[in-house]
């Protein structure tokens, strides 16, 4: 506890930023910072206005308060330099719209929050005026992702509902969110402590929340279960714990355990941002299954019959099936399923087909303001506004820096030449003045595209550029190079797109070598690897069908449409391999139990879907109520995240039954 309270008073901080080394446009901006030193540690945050109604930022009042809130950010002695609309001759046609540009004397990691807060503060003053005022920090973040706080509770409570349904007590009901919280507090105290030495991004935090939180319930659930079970058939207090460690407890650490393999797995991706988001919900994961064995057996002894069933129970009466044949104790939905096992998986199969048809047609990108962030927060707001006032492509600026490998006295005139020939390009709405470097080796460009940065069409015309620098190596010795946060983002979506494969393939084949070894069976793994597809085909393209083509953007509350978030596929399959691991293990393992007993295979599935049918839905039930939570948070890529997670689970309740 004491550490705990230490941890938290230091306030750990999360970066929103997703970069990979080494791509084309870091190695592009990177060479700039060299040639142009004097902006190196430099960051600049740009203030929008826009003018009230019959007014323009011409008009004496409103320039009068623009320079008063301008000189009032001046007095931070942080800040280089500021420069107003009118210096920088950037108003509109119509001098509605206008930016100020504020320079700090800092890289933008390093500008302190009391001066982001003194800029928050300072902006008042032309919006109690009625000039609305907005902000673009670029790198500098003014809204950081963060927990909505009423959303995820809401998300434990029905949680709780669906445990008190299951369980019929409010006690069983509590213990397992009790656990939940218990070991997703410890994880997130250990990724606090981890976020001093290494950078996490503020999704890492968030990603483990989800799946700490989701899967402390559903771990504890099936050990619960399993020792209620027990306890109605009359063993005594120890002897039923035992068994449930040992049956569900030990299917619950295997679980587990492919989860974590499969986090830790994005690493094969090679990117760091992915990595660590991997390795912290694994540790969020594995905290789940040590208190689940270890914290929840302890209370569990303390509790004792307090958990046993009521006699009276609809749901144990079906559980144990009191004054009931064998046969009658199966449920309905198994009967239904062995009697016509072909139509029912040609139905389930058929269903998840048609919602992989979007999946085809999947583009990946990484959000801007424009798609990223809600009209809560400043920056979308400041994004809308460049838009109206300059149009889309103004938001997807890209800088061209041209390398001469060889200086002449033709230089400037090839140079030239090269900046003619991209300006004739498709797509390009206008191009800066030739900015030449002090070596004379680097020449700049800054390009305005038509489209948007989330637009193919802005990747296009990143790649025409790159197509074409191939031709000016070999005919001037000239290296055009791409740079800028939007050629940025189409270098990371990209390096993740290639990525994918590689991956999907290692888990796949990972996950089908492990089902092998645990069933002992060719036929059971190969049906959960089909399985596995089908349901990351499905996730996927059902969220190509809503965040990509625009159906139902509204009702899901995402601000517009937009490419599907670029590592949301790798995220899927690492965490949908576990899940293909857990619900094959907790009903195929009850099916080999009843296998054993009765050696009759159909009662084997109807008993092992009895047992264990209700609880996995329960658990899907749960996950969907956490993940749903998380989905109500405004940042579209946690809004994202928290949707296809859902989706997973109830594909793969689908097929597991």
């Amino acid at each position: 506890m004491i550490l705990a309270v230490l941890v938290l008073s230091l306030k750990p901080s999360f970066h929103g930023e997703l970069t990979i080394p080494n791509t084309p446009a870091e190695k592009a901006a990177n060479l700039i910072k060299e040639e142009f030193a004097g902006t190196s540690e430099q960051s600049t945050v740009n203030i929008v206005f826009k003018a009230p109604d019959n007014r323009t930022l011409e008009s004496e009042d409103v320039q009068s308060k623009i320079t008063e809130v301008l000189n009032e950010i001046s007095k931070d002695s942080k800040v280089a330099s500021v420069q107003s609309p009118i210096e920088l001759n950037n108003l509109n046609e119509d001098k509605t719209i206008g930016y100020a540009q504020v320079t700090f004397a800092l890289e933008a990691d390093k500008v302190p929050e009391k001066s982001k807060e003194y800029i928050l503060d300072s902006i008042e003053i032309t919006r109690d005026a009625g000039i609305q005022t907005e902000i673009m920090g670029g790198d500098i973040t003014f809204s950081s992702i963060q927990f909505e706080g009423i959303y995820e509770v809401i998300g434990v409570v029905v949680a709780f509902i669906v445990l008190a349904i299951t369980f019929g007590s409010f006690i069983a009901a509590g213990l397992p969110i009790l656990i939940a919280v218990l070991g997703l507090g410890i994880s997130l105290l250990g990724i606090m402590i981890g976020a001093y030495f290494i950078d996490l991004n503020s999704i890492s935090i968030i990603l483990a929340a989800m799946l700490g939180l989701a899967v402390g319930i559903d771990y504890s659930l099936f050990i619960i279960t399993r020792f209620r079970q027990e306890l109605a058939k009359g063993h005594a207090i120890n002897n039923s714990i035992s068994i449930a460690i040992g049956t569900s407890g030990s299917a619950v650490v295997f679980a587990g355990l492919t989860v974590i393999i499969g986090l830790l797995g994005l690493s094969v991706a090679q990117i760091p941002f992915l990595t660590l988001m991997g390795v912290s919900a694994a540790i969020s994961i594995l905290a789940a299954v040590l208190i689940s064995i270890i914290t929840l057996p302890a209370i569990l002894g303390m509790i004792g019959h307090r958990l046993s069933p009521a006699k009276e129970s609809r749901f144990w009466q079906k559980i144990n099936g009191q004054n009931r044949t064998d046969e009658e104790k199966a449920n309905r939905w198994g009967r239904l399923v062995t009697k016509h096992p072909i139509i029912i998986s040609l139905v389930s199969i058929a269903f998840l087909a048609i919602l992989t048809i979007p999946f085809f047609h999947m583009n990946l990108g990484l959000p801007s303001d424009g798609t990223a962030k809600s009209t809560e927060m400043t920056e979308r707001r400041a994004y809308d506004l460049l838009t109206e006032g300059y149009g889309e492509g103004f938001n997807a600026q890209l800088v061209v820096a041209a390398k001469v490998s060889k200086v002449t006295e033709e230089t400037p005139q090839v140079i030239g030449e090269i900046v003619k020939e991209i300006s004739d390009l498709k797509d390009i709405k206008s191009v800066s003045p030739l900015i030449p470097g002090p070596s004379g080796e680097i020449f700049m460009i800054q390009i305005t595209p038509e489209s948007g940065p989330d637009d193919i069409e802005t990747k296009d015309l990143v790649n025409l550029i790159r197509d074409k620098s191939k031709e000016t190596e070999k005919e001037h010795d000239i290296a055009l190079m791409v740079t800028g946060s939007t050629a940025m983002n189409i270098d990371i979506s990209q390096q993740l797109n290639d990525a994918l494969p590689l991956f999907a393939s290692l888990i796949i084949g990972l996950a089908y070598i492990l089902l092998v070894m645990v069933f002992r069976s060719l036929l059971v793994p190969l049906k959960a690897v089909v399985g596995f597809l089908l349901s990351l085909g499905a996730t996927l393209g059902f969220m190509v069908f809503v965040v990509q083509d625009g159906h139902f953007i509204n009702f899901f509350g995402f601000p517009s449409e937009s490419p599907i978030l670029a590592f949301l596929p790798v995220i899927t399959i690492g965490i949908l391999f576990g899940l293909a691991m857990d619900y094959e293990i907790f009903l195929v393992s009850k099916m080999r139990e009843s296998y054993m007993h009765t050696g009759d295979s159909r009662k084997a599935i109807l008993y092992g879907m009895r047992d264990s049918g209700r609880v996995v839905t329960a658990a899907a039930l749960i996950m969907m109520a956490v993940f749903f939570g998380f989905m109500m948070n405004p940042d579209a890529m946690i809004k994202s995240i928290g949707m296809a997670l859902p989706l997973e689970y109830s594909s793969m309740r689908l097929l597991s039954e």
